[in-house]
């Protein structure tokens, strides 16, 4: 089976994340981070890429900032509708054609994944979600994959994790399952190679040899 990260991996959200994390900050006063430091927490839970944002920030502030930029994001969403990778769509219908169970480990919400899914007519492709506030330990702890696996009643030897963050990779390696890191999106070849990933794609079709 496969258990894809979201963000980087399946669609391009770059623009959306990086625009709604500087709002953020400008709005409540904080000095706004350039594009490339803000990329760089893509993948991580909210409160934590504040924290890493806006050193200064308490916990108390950062979960106000997270509150704000899920305000400013379901805005930015509708205005800004973020793309699939190509072929993404159509390596997706092949697997599903091909009998392959299919989930999604991601650090946004569950409700933003789902919004996001079936506004791009993809939602159909998986059987379960696992969003930030599905499990106590994000990413790179290894429960969204062990989750996934204890729910869908597969063994770690039957899955492969793919995503495109550092983070995504030790996720899997953590739960014991192999790993894919997709060159395409928001993490560097280095950085996946440094988390040893099994391998590397630079095109979503290329899953499909994998299976």
């Amino acid at each position: 089976m496969l258990i894809l990260d979201f963000d980087g991996t399946l669609a391009d959200t770059r623009r959306n994340i990086v625009m709604t994390l500087q709002q953020v900050m400008r709005q409540m006063g904080y000095p706004v981070a350039d594009d490339d430091a803000c990329a760089a927490t893509i993948g991580i839970p909210l409160r934590d890429a504040f924290l890493r944002l806006i050193p200064q920030a308490t916990e108390a502030e950062a979960d106000a900032c997270t509150t704000t930029y899920r305000q400013l994001f379901e805005a930015n969403r509708r205005q800004l509708v973020p793309q699939l990778f190509p072929h993404v769509r159509e390596t997706l219908d092949l697997l599903k054609h091909l009998g392959t169970r299919m989930a999604i480990a991601s650090s946004r919400t569950s409700t933003s994944l789902w919004a996001f899914l079936h506004d791009m007519g993809i939602a159909h492709y998986f059987e379960l979600v696992v969003g930030a506030e599905d499990v106590s330990q994000p990413k790179p702890s290894p429960m969204p994959v062990l989750h996934i696996l204890d729910q869908m009643h597969i063994t770690p030897d039957q899955a492969l994790v793919v995503g495109d963050m550092p983070v995504d990779i030790l996720m899997g390696r953590n739960a014991g399952t192999r790993t894919c890191g997709v060159t395409y999106g928001n993490g560097s070849p280095a950085d996946l190679i440094s988390a040893d990933a099994d391998c590397l794609i630079d095109d979503f079709a290329d899953l499909i040899p994998l299976i």
